[in-house]
């Protein structure tokens, strides 16, 4: 596995890769231009922006790019958090080039035809309908919505009342404020340096300057119930944590670990987790119980998230309650809140679980 390398070009555009010598290459686009940057009057813009990576833009019509990119037995996806947009295309070494015109196109110079646009709207609605299925989805959007003011509130997915109201001019206005070089990094896995700087240089051909300010998120808490009918309560307790570039963020991530992060054995349960061992002793019934933390440029959020029987919810939520009181109470006391050796084997537990993060996005090739 080679060495990752960066450089700085363009305008403050970020050229990264990471050479990992395998047929198939890997490459992306990721601008900080997710769902905190829309406005009132733009709201679920990303998402439409999601689906739009498809559509004409200035360089290849939208037949062209959809089979251009299948005729060398390539993807090209699209996602986003809410602070990032990630376009990222698939393809065997040897058609980098081929992609990568198309990539640039779709994040460069998208046209945004009224009518393309305004055929998005039935698969905003699909989008809406799967993601109500999934109750985690559901339980994540209203955490945010609950926790913070602005910014981060806003979802990943359009409102209900926006569909079919945001127009070709607003996306464009969007990608013109937001998708500028200093906002843009261009990441290449599988691909050499040289040449992924060398395609940099020749086709992104992007807007300079530092693009939209957005405003610092305000966390403020509250509380949201949604009914979804059923025996199973989903519920997560959580509050403000540390930003991405706090010292206090790793903290939280060991805290996380030490609570319980989830199973640690494939299909496997997660009985010997702090949480688990808690909530087993105040219900005998099925429950999965795991922590997590989410971490953003100036906000964060710590909790845990718990799936269990609706007449056992309060006792279990009780419990979160009491263990956080706990740990808080530690902390201002500035007394070890866990045992050295439990530290070190979380630390371990933690570290091979990005290395295992490291060999799948790597291909399987190990370090």
């Amino acid at each position: 596995l080679g060495h990752p390398q960066q450089n700085e070009i363009l305008h403050g555009l970020v050229i990264a890769s990471l050479e990992n010598y395998s047929p198939a290459s890997r490459i992306g686009v990721l601008v900080r231009a997710g769902s905190r940057y829309e406005t009132m009057d733009n709201l679920g813009v990303t998402h439409l922006l999601r689906l739009a990576a498809s559509l004409t833009t200035k360089g290849a019509s939208a037949f062209r790019i959809c089979r251009g990119v299948e005729a060398v037995g390539g993807s090209l996806s699209v996602s986003s958090s809410r602070e990032t947009m990630a376009y990222t295309v698939d393809c065997l070494r040897d058609h980098i080039d081929t992609v990568m015109e198309y990539l640039i196109n779709v994040t460069t110079a998208p046209e945004f035809r009224p009518w393309e646009v305004s055929d998005l709207t039935a698969r905003v609605k699909l989008d809406k309908e799967l993601a109500k299925q999934s109750l985690q989805i559901g339980v994540i959007e209203n955490l945010h919505a609950a926790a913070y003011k602005n910014a981060l509130s806003n979802s990943l997915y359009c409102p209900d009342y926006m569909l079919g109201q945001i127009t070709a001019d607003q996306m464009h206005t969007f990608v013109q404020n937001n998708f500028t070089s200093a906002r843009m990094a261009l990441v290449g896995l599988g691909v050499d340096h040289a040449v992924l700087k060398q395609v940099g240089e020749q086709f992104l051909n992007i807007r300079s300057g530092t693009g939209t300010v957005g405003s610092k998120a305000v966390y403020r808490g509250g509380e949201q119930r949604h009914r979804s009918g059923g025996g199973l309560v989903h519920a997560v307790v959580a509050s403000e944590s540390a930003s991405a570039t706090s010292p206090e963020a790793t903290a939280f991530s060991i805290l996380q670990h030490v609570l319980g992060a989830g199973p640690r054995v494939k299909r496997g349960s997660n009985t010997t987790s702090t949480l688990s061992q808690a909530i087993s002793k105040v219900t005998a019934q099925p429950f999965d119980a795991s922590a997590f933390s989410a971490n953003y440029t100036d906000s964060g959020l710590f909790g845990v998230y718990t799936i269990c029987q609706a007449n056992a919810a309060k006792d279990v939520c009780v419990i979160f309650i009491m263990l956080w009181y706990i740990f808080d109470e530690l902390w201002e006391l500035s007394d070890p809140l866990i045992d050295s050796n439990v530290i070190t084997t979380v630390r371990v537990q933690k570290r091979s679980k990005e290395i295992g993060k490291i060999i799948h996005v790597t291909s399987g090739v190990r370090p």
